[in-house]
């Protein structure tokens, strides 16, 4: 009788893990594209770390939820008086990776899905880094809000450009800048990824996946010689 007790509690746990509930995460405020700021006369240039830089992410569906990375392959910032100013990164779609499930014909089969490749390429499959092989942000602002930094930069996936804002830490010396943002979340609808999108297509049933994708965005910069 104890082993069936024990035996329940797991199965309802396990329940309760995979059917995943949409994120509580905030939501990042989007709005129409803005004009980037003119780079600072005697700006400091700050090259990004490709390697120490990292895009998280996490997708979610009725039933459970994925995770992964997406990388940078380069960027800079501008800083005047020990401050950030501007900066801009492009981001490398082709380095989607899942990192759950961490291995296996799973994992494969949803990084080729993500990118639309593999036996069942299809350009409407999320990212289709064929066709739009690099997306990328641009800092448009910089102000302050109940003691935190936010962020807003255009944002440019599939073709598609949307200025978001969201809070971040950054910290700035002589040789390194770091910016550390809090997850947010973004509806990818915006952008035109509409796979499997409720909002976007009928009769998917419980076959949908959640709008919001999940963002944690952490990015390091360290100074010329």
């Amino acid at each position: 009788m104890k082993n069936q007790f024990v035996l329940s509690l797991i199965i309802l746990s396990l329940f309760a893990i995979s059917c995943r509930k949409e994120s509580n995460a905030p939501e990042a405020v989007i709005t129409d594209p803005e004009a980037p700021k003119p780079i600072a006369p005697a700006a400091k240039l700050y090259e990004v770390d490709t390697i120490a830089s990292v895009i998280q992410w996490i997708g979610s569906k009725p039933t459970g939820s994925h995770s992964g990375t997406i990388g940078l392959s380069k960027g800079e910032i501008f800083v005047k008086s020990d401050s950030v100013t501007t900066g801009k990164f492009a981001i490398d779609m082709n380095s989607i990776t899942v990192t759950y499930p961490k291995e296996g014909k799973d994992k494969v089969n949803l990084e080729n899905h993500l990118k639309g490749l593999g036996d069942k390429m299809n350009e409407d499959h999320f990212f289709n880094v064929n066709k739009y092989p690099t997306g990328s942000f641009e800092i448009t602002g910089l102000t302050n809000k109940d003691n935190k930094t936010m962020i807003e930069g255009n944002l440019t996936l599939k073709g598609t450009t949307k200025n978001i804002t969201f809070p971040a830490a950054i910290a700035v010396n002589d040789s390194v800048v770091t910016i550390k943002s809090g997850t947010f979340k973004i509806n990818r609808v915006l952008w035109n990824i509409n796979y499997n999108s409720k909002s976007a297509l009928e009769n998917l049933g419980n076959q949908y996946i959640h709008d919001d994708i999940e963002l944690k965005v952490s990015i390091t910069a360290r100074r010329g010689k």
